[in-house]
């Protein structure tokens, strides 16, 4: 089994450096095999983009210059050149390259590579470098078995993702690693990408400027779909015998195609994380637009719905109460319609939700609360405030003293206390000035000014805690 993945990987070596990838070289590829691959770069200078990391100076390109293969994690959206520049690394420093794909592979394909990396190391004295692809879809059990490999030098390590490694990628691994963030291509760099492609697809075709437009529109950053949809524009146009793409070929030949979004992907958090501070900063506007990007896109509607439940306790809070009930009223509409008619019941929810009073008073309170308690002492509740369901209990004092407040003026026991000995002052709650929660300062106030005027009188726990 080692030596036959350890041949494979020679074989597909060797086929790797027999093709080529570029419209610079004089061989041609055989037309079999897609166009992205065949414009694959073969040397750093033919890649398109990334000039942060690559240009002169920056850090991948001294790393390549200067011989220093290191483990890294590369972050970005797909088409990007993730997979491209781990197999250069590989090519440049002349190191054994294994490939795996963590969405159909496991711990089988692991170990399989361990020993074909331990075979290279016997027999050569090299590192193996291992590309994951899709790394964030491995475990975290599955992630940790690479580490005593990357520790011993045995693995160079090339993580590709296209989620936040922080959150995806073990923190254990990442302190191992450089992350190298890669950026969605420009049109600039798909203008000098197109004329390569058609070199080595269709040197005879001329395509128009509307027709770049729009390709370059379509690939959205992305320059395997860039390629992809100009392949297949000059298979149109080679078969009904045409000289010049344009706008109406375009049209014709290129499937409806949505502008990208990653369910899973970065794209996808930054365009939750538009539509949630849009919704934030009250204007409906930008949430129904950054709305409307995700529905088209593909998101399930069904996610924006909780998000808004999240949005109305989160960011409304108390200001306007009703801004949570619109939010699961939303949500059940479209769970009894679907698409496309309860869409509509969310977009009703995204402007009420955006033009409405914004508090976070309640998460402010909860995450201050929250880092007190994990940072005070357990305080022992007080025996007036716990149940008493036996006779022991109610003999030990529990309950004994507790004030039903439903008995009181107002159901308000003026002058009870209801925290810990030890802490009776303190105050996390701070409603603020807007809408529903102007009243609740209000109570709040009249309350308070009800329970100093118990405490002055002598009533009140306050005045004895001892009972």
């Amino acid at each position: 089994m080692t030596e036959d993945l350890f041949g494979n990987i020679l074989e597909e070596k060797s086929l790797q450096n027999q093709v080529a990838h570029s419209a610079s070289s004089s061989r041609v590829a055989p037309k079999m095999q897609p166009l992205a691959e065949r414009l694959r770069p073969q040397k750093l200078d033919d890649v398109v983009g990334q000039q942060h990391l690559l240009g002169p100076g920056q850090p991948l390109r001294v790393a390549f210059e200067e011989a220093r293969p290191h483990s890294m994690i590369l972050w970005g959206p797909p088409g990007t050149g993730k997979t491209t520049l781990a197999r250069l690394m590989a090519k440049a420093f002349d190191l054994p390259f294994i490939a795996i794909s963590a969405v159909l592979s496991g711990v089988k394909e692991i170990r399989e590579a361990v020993d074909a990396a331990e075979l290279t190391m016997k027999s050569t004295g090299r590192s193996t470098i291992v590309f994951v692809d899709e790394v964030h879809r491995f475990s975290k059990s599955q992630q940790d078995a690479f580490l005593p490999h990357v520790e011993s030098g045995l693995f160079i390590f090339i993580g590709a993702t296209t989620e936040n490694p922080s959150f995806e990628v073990n923190s254990a691994l990442l302190s191992r690693s450089s992350v190298y963030v890669l950026e969605s291509l420009k049109p600039e760099d798909f203008k000098l990408l197109l004329p390569r492609a058609i070199a080595v697809e269709a040197p005879d075709l001329v395509f128009t400027k509307e027709a770049q437009d729009i390709l370059i529109n379509l690939a959205d950053g992305d320059a395997r779909r860039f390629l992809n949809a100009v392949e297949l524009a000059c298979h149109v146009a080679t078969d009904e015998n045409l000289k010049v793409v344009d706008e109406d070929l375009l049209r014709k030949s290129l499937p409806s195609t949505l502008r990208r979004f990653d369910k899973g992907g970065e794209n996808f958090y930054d365009l939750i994380s538009a539509l949630h501070k849009s919704v934030r900063g009250s204007d409906p506007d930008a949430a129904l637009y950054w709305m409307t990007r995700m529905i088209v896109g593909g998101c399930d509607p069904l996610y924006i719905c909780r998000r808004m439940i999240r949005m109305a306790t989160e960011d409304i809070g108390l200001a306007d109460p009703r801004a949570l009930e619109i939010a699961i009223n939303a949500t059940s509409a479209f769970e009894r319609l679907g698409s496309p008619e309860g869409e509509l019941a969310i977009a009703n929810a995204i402007v009420y939700l955006s033009v409405a009073p914004k508090s976070n008073s309640i998460e402010v309170a909860y995450n201050a609360v929250k880092s007190f308690v994990k940072k005070d002492q357990s305080r022992p509740v007080p025996l007036y405030l716990r149940n008493a369901p036996t006779k022991l209990m109610s003999k030990l004092g529990y309950s004994h003293g507790y004030r039903y407040a439903h008995d009181e003026p107002d159901a308000f026991a003026a002058g009870e206390v209801y925290l810990p000995e030890g802490i009776e002052n303190m105050r996390w709650y701070s409603p603020r000035p807007r809408g529903m929660e102007i009243k609740i300062a209000e109570k709040l106030e009249k309350l308070k000014a009800l329970n100093m005027q118990a405490w002055e009188k002598g009533v009140g726990r306050k005045n004895d805690r001892k009972h």
